[in-house]
């Protein structure tokens, strides 16, 4: 067990790798810090913390309506429901989000995790909640079993990148959230060629003002150089050449079942 398991938050500075292999090489990396926070004890977080707001205006705060319904009701029973339509109910014991919080009220997530634990601490569950930047959202739930990492898939069911068609299948691989963390995706079109190779790796602390300080220091604007980052990337894909395609209409069903 990690000496971070029991804290109601912690902060990890990532580093971001984006390797796009057809039709052409492309390839960039940039840093990041985000939280995992348990979602019931966000309160409690922000109330001994001068730079973490809830639900209201901060330097850096948290707001229900950024994630799952997406409506400002709160994230629990919205996760709650998804895990019992797929019966999974017990894996809601402890749900705990990772995710960029809001920094001087901007905020994007290409990908949020929701890491879903029995009541044991054994983990059940997990749902990607993937994020467009059409403002349309998507989650992949994956029950777990064995030991981490775990390695599953998905076929893709919502548009992401306009330089990618839709006729693809996403294979994840991921670490248990602890002192470190990796993520790690890989999108191959219909005949299993690599279309895409992403990955998210780096080193969490407990989150306190000093270490929340700290990262401010160090990308005190990191959501809005993760949105800009995403389109200059963008543009320099489509100043290449890639094919351009149109996007689709999103997916009936907010969150579906991965292998």
């Amino acid at each position: 067990m990690s000496g971070t398991d029991d804290e109601p938050a912690l902060l990890y500075r990532m580093r971001v790798m984006h390797a796009r292999h057809q039709p052409f090489h492309h390839r960039f990396e940039y840093r990041i810090w985000t939280l995992l926070l348990d979602i019931d004890r966000i309160e409690e977080v922000a109330a001994r913390s001068r730079l973490f707001a809830a639900e209201r205006r901060g330097i850096v705060s948290f707001r229900a309506r950024d994630h799952a319904a997406r409506d400002g009701t709160p994230i629990r029973p919205w996760v709650e429901r998804v895990l019992a339509d797929h019966g999974l109910a017990e894996c809601s014991a402890r749900i705990r989000l990772l995710a960029m919080p809001r920094v001087a009220g901007i905020v994007f997530n290409p990908i949020s995790i929701y890491f879903c634990d029995r009541a044991d601490g054994s983990p059940g569950a997990v749902l990607y909640e993937v994020k467009n930047t059409f403002g349309d959202q998507h989650g992949y739930l994956v029950r777990l079993a064995g030991d981490a990492p775990w390695q599953h898939g998905a076929d893709k069911v919502m548009h992401v990148s306009p330089f990618i068609g839709m006729a693809a299948h996403y294979a994840f691989t991921l670490s248990r959230p602890a002192d470190r963390l990796a993520i790690a995706i890989e999108e191959t079109d219909g005949e299993g060629e690599k279309l895409l190779t992403a990955t998210m790796a780096g080193r969490g602390v407990p989150m306190t003002d000093r270490t929340l300080a700290a990262a401010l220091a160090a990308m005190p604007f990191v959501t809005a150089k993760t949105i800009a980052a995403i389109h200059w990337q963008a543009l320099k894909l489509w100043r290449k050449g890639a094919t351009f395609h149109s996007r689709p209409a999103p997916p009936d069903k907010p969150v579906s079942a991965a292998a």
